[in-house]
């Protein structure tokens, strides 16, 4: 089984671009983030003629989050308990026994902004959520777009960035306790290096020069991490014409 992430940055632009990922990756389970469309713009025919149901949470101009797989996904969760947020950057579904939570996670702008609190507050509520998910499901993936460096191996240049935002001590400790529920970071199961990115600015080259962040992850349970054969990702349709900022992510399970 392949499973992948893309925040495509508006699904309106880059529906070519997913059609030809699509038809070229062969996932089975794709989340997406950054669609930008209400649920009645959603192109469920244009992915159905690739071989993929989906399910979506959209609104207009922002955010949104959808979840195609080859069979189709049961039993959605959009919002959760403690987040009366209108903001659509949660999804989760089941694909047969895997479960699948697609999170948009919250910028949070800069330090002490209080866009920057409620990323924080966002997090705590989606932790407590996971805690539930996990109980009940087993074989649990959590993807998307964490708009978090884990790590300084993922910042290109970890000492000019410092702890400003997607660094900060409170970012990253609210990252670390979701994988302490027992989650683990499937990129770092086969790759250790620095220097490996999912996203980069459009501004200054800093994809021609490798200006990258890494915050797209796939998290995965204790019975995904046994069976997980590989995780990339594939920086290729970041090089094509008008590209989304991210690359997709993909994991491999031997399932």
């Amino acid at each position: 089984m392949k499973i992948a992430s893309w925040n495509v940055n508006s699904l309106k632009v880059r529906l070519p671009h997913l059609q030809q990922w699509l038809g070229e990756a062969q996932p089975d389970i794709l989340a997406l983030q950054e669609t930008k469309l209400t649920d009645d713009k959603f192109p469920v025919d244009e992915i159905a003629a690739m071989g993929y149901r989906s399910v979506f949470s959209g609104q207009k101009t922002y955010n949104g989050v959808a979840i195609l797989a080859r069979e189709q996904p049961a039993d959605m969760v959009t919002d959760i308990d403690g987040l009366d947020d209108p903001q659509r950057r949660i999804l989760a579904a089941t694909v047969g026994d895997v479960r699948v939570v697609n999170l948009y996670v919250v910028n949070g702008k800069a330090l002490g902004d209080e866009k920057y609190t409620y990323k924080l507050h966002w997090l705590s509520k989606v932790r407590d959520f996971l805690a539930n998910e996990m109980a009940r499901h087993p074989k649990l993936v959590v993807l998307g777009d964490f708009n978090i460096c884990r790590d300084d191996r993922d910042v290109y240049d970890p000492v000019g960035w410092g702890e400003d935002i997607f660094c900060s001590p409170p970012e990253r400790a609210a990252l670390q306790s979701m994988l302490d529920l027992g989650l683990h970071d499937s990129f770092r199961l086969f790759t250790e290096d620095a220097g490996h990115f999912s996203w980069w600015d459009y501004r200054q080259a800093a994809f021609r020069r490798n200006m990258g962040l890494r915050i797209d992850l796939i998290l995965i349970s204790d019975a995904l991490k046994s069976v997980a054969t590989s995780s990339i990702i594939d920086k290729a349709p970041r090089k094509w014409e008008q590209p989304s900022d991210h690359a997709p992510v993909a994991l491999e399970l031997n399932l």
